[in-house]
């Protein structure tokens, strides 16, 4: 069943690559014969929903997710070129991965909107209303997240429903909408997902719980604007939505959190949605490993441009000892794993690792912080069984949400504006998280608690911007200190004294202090538009107004 929902997915791309451009706005108009003679049967309007899950993720996947979720944050550490401004928040309007994130968002919303607004008059008459709706549900729940991930980077943003129709119209000038109504777009989107979406489905394809989940989190970044008044409203509909997927969607957490992150439980019991990749070329599979993996000696390949990719210095401090989770994070000395390198028994991660058959020969050199990513570095082909393929391509599905991340949400509704709760409900769901990293169970929980279990919970998998930024909504000077308090910049160097430890401890090295701390300001929380969409549509500029979008 799995691999079916991949041959759909690949196979109607061909249909829907010739629909959508890489522009955010332009389709290609579509010849309406086509269109009329794909959408005949469940099966074909299957195929044109399966294509939302991959591959049109991909130039958003492939740099930017990481680079604002994780570097940004401040959870990893790595500073090489125009991906490294990220982390020093010294990017511009310039910067070309900036760029991908943006046209990778509007690109999936291409997609969603070709299949929103095609595919019901052309299967009219010729298919159920409840499988036009199911198929609607699945495209308006992708737009939805999409707008929501919009929201939290770049704030305001043009709001998009039929491409198509304003490009045969010439209207390629759409302003700015507002926060607001990019929240309320991707909010009645989610809801239409939640109302039509089946309880269950083939493995990966999303569901109400899917839906009902990301409402949470939507209501939880309006509940923290904690000044506009709807915020006790807004706490208690995350909190419900929340309870209605834990209880009733039959999910549950993965015993083991390492496994999480493994090929062949894609699709496991705590998985709400996620990207669905594959093998066999590029655009089309998960490019962590190979944007990640510290050498060849993991990947077996030479797409392995990791070695200066580090969990950062405050994330490490930020990880309490005996955490089960921190070497399914990133990988540090000692560190075993037998997944990988099977042939020769397994992958022992050491500081520097040298030729045995000659020492001046150094197979992987010592990484900034003395630790390289682990998350999402699966291995070589021999070690998968083939799910890895050059073309950056690693059949991982990469998280977007799950369940342990609705078990956290429903802490944080509960707790609300107050300053710490006790509530018997939420210290359940947020100590079930804790216990199985095999950490005490607390009695009382504050912002601080959640957030903090959050950072480390989710460490690598490029959503804990989405955590800083509701964080800066309910106290922004709180926020900005937490982020200028970070030890990000922290790095070690070689002790090269004649009584220095050996250089596969931590003691053989020093802590180098930065040069200058990073300063990030309130300008930082939300992104510029890219210069390219601003000159193309001026009414995009920094200093042209947003709108209220007008809903019909």
């Amino acid at each position: 069943m799995k691999n079916k929902f991949k041959q759909l997915f690949a196979l109607t791309l061909v249909l829907l690559l010739s629909a959508c451009s890489k522009d955010f706005l332009e389709i290609e108009p579509q010849d309406r014969l086509t269109i009329d003679n794909f959408y005949r049967n469940e099966t074909e309007i299957r195929a044109s929903t399966a294509s939302l899950y991959g591959f049109p993720w991909f130039d958003f996947n492939d740099k930017f997710f990481w680079l604002a979720g994780d570097c940004m944050s401040g959870n990893m550490y790595y500073t090489y070129d125009q991906e490294g401004q990220f982390f020093f928040f010294s990017f511009t309007e310039g910067n070309s991965h900036l760029s991908s994130g943006w046209k990778g968002l509007f690109r999936v919303i291409s997609y969603a909107n070709s299949i929103i607004n095609d595919m019901p008059r052309a299967a009219g008459g010729k298919v159920s209303q409840e499988v036009i709706d199911q198929a609607l549900g699945e495209a308006r729940f992708i737009r939805g997240l999409s707008y929501y991930m919009l929201a939290e980077y770049w704030g305001e943003v043009p709001i998009v429903e039929n491409s198509t129709e304003l490009v045969a119209s010439n209207n390629l000038f759409l302003p700015k909408n507002t926060r607001s109504s990019v929240y309320e777009f991707a909010r009645r989107d989610l809801v239409f997902a939640a109302g039509n979406l089946p309880v269950s489905d083939a493995p990966g394809r999303v569901t109400q719980w899917a839906a009902k989940g990301m409402l949470a989190k939507l209501h939880l970044s309006l509940a923290q604007n904690l000044g506009d008044g709807n915020s006790a409203d807004n706490f208690n509909q995350a909190k419900q939505y929340a309870q209605d997927v834990i209880v009733n969607s039959g999910l549950s957490l993965m015993p083991n959190y390492a496994d999480l992150f493994k090929i062949e439980n894609n699709n496991n019991s705590e998985s709400l949605f996620a990207l669905q990749w594959m093998e066999g070329g590029y655009a089309f599979g998960n490019s962590r490993q190979a944007n990640w993996a510290r050498s060849s000696l993991i990947t077996g390949n030479s797409e392995c441009w990791g070695g200066g990719k580090s969990a950062s210095y405050d994330f490490v401090q930020d990880v309490e000892a005996g955490d089960k989770r921190q070497a399914a994070i990133y990988m540090t000395g000692g560190n075993h794993y037998p997944e990988i390198n099977k042939t020769n028994g397994g992958y022992t991660y050491k500081l520097v690792n040298r030729d045995p058959a000659d020492p001046n020969i150094t197979l992987e050199g010592a990484a900034p912080v003395l630790n390289n990513v682990k998350k999402y570095i699966v291995g070589s082909a021999d070690d998968t069984g083939g799910k890895v393929s050059t073309g950056q391509a690693t059949a991982l599905n990469q998280y977007v949400l799950r369940l342990a991340d609705v078990y956290l949400a429903y802490a944080e509704a509960t707790l609300g504006a107050a300053g710490s709760t006790s509530d018997g409900q939420a210290l359940q769901y947020f100590n079930a998280v804790r216990q199985r990293a095999g950490l005490p169970a607390k009695q009382e929980i504050t912002f601080s608690d959640i957030f903090h279990e959050r950072r480390i919970e989710f460490g690598m998998e490029s959503t804990f911007w989405f955590d800083v930024k509701r964080f800066y909504y309910r106290d922004p000077a709180a926020a900005l200190d937490w982020l200028n308090a970070q030890d990000r910049e922290i790095t070690y160097y070689r002790d090269n004294s004649p009584n220095a430890a050996d250089e596969n401890s931590i003691a053989g090295y020093i802590l180098q202090p930065p040069a200058s701390p990073i300063v990030i300001t309130a300008a930082d929380m939300a992104l510029p538009i890219p210069a390219a969409e601003v000159v193309a549509n001026p009414m995009l500029g920094p200093g042209q107004p947003a709108e209220e979008y007008k809903f019909q």
